[in-house]
């Protein structure tokens, strides 16, 4: 039961870390945008209403990867 825990971990942590701008994502709380700036833990990203300040870690790796199939 540990193990696919730390695979999951290390899969997001790999996400986080190949981010870069211009990016489409979607947050875990389901915003969706494009990322503008990239900082060490935080990101801003680019939605219809302006921009937001997020931490890399508020970004849903399965999400994210849905969306960038579908384009």
């Amino acid at each position: 039961m540990i193990r696919p825990q730390q695979k999951r971990a290390k899969n997001e942590k790999e996400f986080e870390s190949s981010l870069k701008v211009g990016d489409k994502i979607v947050t875990k709380s389901g915003f969706h945008g494009k990322i503008a700036e990239l900082a060490e833990t935080t990101v801003v990203i680019e939605t219809m209403s302006g921009k937001l300040k997020l931490e890399r870690s508020a970004i849903s790796l399965e999400l994210s990867a849905a969306l960038n199939k579908k384009a």
